[in-house]
């Protein structure tokens, strides 16, 4: 899928910076820090603009929040954009990387009166690259 395509299935204007960020996610293979997708954008973009992109695709659904820990947040394309169904993460403890795993997240066996809002996995290791 291509960044128009995105951002008209979410009923987003087509701007330089949301394309330029989502260009960055597509080609990253990884999750990143709002600080690494920044870095990696290329055009001038004051931090206001890109902030206000940033959130607009978060609240929209395009991104989705990884929280590693209460230190560490990455983003990746969400679901909507992907077409995975909810997955687990994987955390480099060496590189500090984090990437989504193909699997599928089965919710586990809650007891009786329980209801599931969220479900999150992050597997803490070490990657490929770093065992090298």
């Amino acid at each position: 899928m291509d960044t128009f395509s995105i951002l008209r299935n979410h009923n987003l204007r087509r701007t330089a910076c949301r394309e330029g960020i989502l260009k960055v996610m597509m080609t990253s293979g990884k999750a990143l820090s709002e600080s690494e997708i920044r870095s990696h954008l290329m055009g001038n973009f004051d931090r206001t603009t890109f902030y206000r992109s940033f959130k607009t695709m978060e609240d929209s659904g395009i991104l989705h929040k990884i929280v590693v820990d209460d230190r560490m947040v990455r983003y990746g394309l969400s679901e909507a954009v992907t077409g995975k169904s909810s997955h687990p993460h994987f955390y480099c403890t060496t590189c500090h990387s984090v990437f989504c795993l193909d699997q599928s997240l089965v919710a586990p066996q809650l007891p009786s009166g329980f209801s599931t809002d969220d479900l999150e996995m992050i597997v803490k290791g070490v990657c490929k690259k770093c065992n090298a």
